[in-house]
């Protein structure tokens, strides 16, 4: 008779595993992304609060907030688990997307920035988060524009575009006063050995979790740092500032033990200025999913996606952003920080990575959980960060390798990674071009890099076979 309980190892994505093992498996997710998940919020939320309605913001920031961390944990579901056609079923966190900040903040700027511009964005997401869904239904016709070279080349550019992320918040946060300092690099700096000796030197539980442990060492670190060294300083124009690394318990001890989540916190507004700039991104962000999907299952699993995997996979995209917008939130999407994370540990059990989306989800519901990870210092993330996306970039190394560079492949990788990621690093090259080329190129190198790969893939001709193949 066979065991009603199947468990299976860790690094098979379908089956049980022990929740012991995979609930510490699972909040290596969360610490990855979490500050991430938050910071576009952040970000957009400040730039319509700047132009005006300041006040309204700060009504609701925590309500947004804390329907970050809800949706992104249910949505991370049905990625994993799939309802019908929505849902690859393949181990992918997902969370908010920050490929929207340039546009968003764009139309804030047109649009009079307030609570008016940000429904706006709401509406905007709304309509794209459908319009990809569809596109989604139909990406088997259209998988034969992202062969290995095209998807290997975007997850390539994902990578390079996260590793200055990464390298930011090893010195603390580039917005931080005490920006690369020598107590932040250290701090960074042993969270990172910590992470490499027990990836490389321990065995079971204490290398899988190598990410969480270094994690909570660090914070342990701070901690004690806080005790024996001076928290506070004062920058060139005579403000005292708390040091990056410090950790702030007061916000934990504020913040609530359980609080409803609040359905349409800002009422959508359905205005084109709105709605074309961010359904351009919709399909930017189909292709970028599509990337981020194939560098997981490569780096996780070996092999590549398949058609209903993608398929499923950019339609849970495209409905979890529209699902975001009805609590406030902006689009969810494939995170690809977690990426990194998968192709480094090789962990894709759906069973520890739902107990990841199930913290996501208590985050939402009790505030003071969400406070004690919102807490982390960027340095300590960074420490872990630099590791998981230097990852990222050898996935996509892994695909576009999967075939032989032959001179057509190599003019593909280089063209669009020299021209492409290069105005999107670089874009203010663009200044002369109308608005909306700025917003879609410029701030990212994923959005050029992807459409240029995809446009020398149709256009170059294909590399005749040896006459030993025909």
């Amino acid at each position: 008779m066979e065991k009603e309980k199947q468990y299976s190892s860790p690094y098979e994505f379908k089956g049980k595993i022990p929740l012991k093992q995979a609930i510490p498996l699972g909040l290596q997710h969360v610490l990855a992304m979490f500050v991430g998940n938050l910071t576009p919020l952040l970000v957009i939320m400040s730039a319509c609060s700047a132009i005006g309605g300041a006040d309204d913001f700060a009504a609701i920031q925590v309500s947004l907030l804390q329907n970050a961390m809800l949706v992104a944990g249910i949505v991370t579901l049905i990625q994993l688990f799939s309802i019908g056609p929505i849902g690859g079923q393949v181990p992918i966190i997902m969370g908010t997307s920050s490929g929207f900040i340039g546009v968003f903040s764009s139309i804030a700027n047109v649009m009079g920035g307030g609570v008016i511009a940000y429904g706006a964005m709401m509406g905007a997401s709304i309509i794209g988060g459908l319009f990809e869904t569809v596109l989604g239904a139909f990406l088997k016709p259209l998988r034969r524009f992202f062969p290995a070279i095209v998807t290997g080349t975007v997850v390539l550019s994902i990578g390079l575009s996260l590793i200055s992320v990464g390298v930011g918040s090893f010195g603390g946060g580039s917005s931080a006063n005490d920006y690369g300092s020598i107590e932040n690099l250290l701090v960074g700096l042993i969270v990172t050995i910590i992470i490499l000796v027990l990836k490389h030197g321990a065995k079971g539980m204490a290398s899988s979790s190598c990410i969480l442990i270094g994690i909570i060492c660090g914070y342990i670190i701070c901690a004690i740092m806080g005790l024996c060294l001076e928290t506070t300083a004062v920058n060139a124009d005579g403000v005292e500032y708390t040091k990056a690394w410090v950790l702030n318990w007061n916000k934990v001890a504020d913040a609530s033990w359980f609080a409803v989540p609040k359905i349409l916190p800002v009422k959508p507004v359905f205005d084109l200025r709105a709605i074309l700039p961010v359904s351009i991104m919709f399909i930017v962000t189909a292709v970028e999913t599509v990337g981020d999907i194939s560098g997981c299952v490569e780096g996780g699993l070996g092999r590549e996606a398949t058609d209903k995997e993608l398929s499923g996979g950019v339609m849970c995209d495209g409905m979890g952003s529209a699902f975001a917008a009805l609590f406030g939130v902006l689009p969810n999407t494939s995170f690809s920080q977690n990426v990194g994370l998968v192709t480094m540990t090789k962990i894709v059990n759906r069973t520890a990575l739902g107990c990841g989306a199930v913290f996501l989800i208590l985050c939402g519901l009790c505030p003071k959980l969400s406070a004690i990870v919102s807490i982390m210092p960027q340095s300590v993330l960074g420490g872990a960060a630099i590791i998981m996306f230097s990852s990222i970039v050898l996935s996509g190394i892994q695909l576009i390798t999967k075939d032989p560079m032959t001179s057509r492949n190599m003019t593909i990788v280089s063209v669009a990674l020299g021209l492409g990621y290069g105005l999107g690093a670089n874009s203010t090259v663009l200044a002369g071009l109308p608005s909306y080329v700025t917003l879609i190129f410029g701030g990212s190198g994923i959005v050029p890099a992807a459409l240029v790969a995809i446009i020398l893939n149709i256009l170059l001709p294909k590399d005749k076979k040896p006459a030993t193949e025909q």
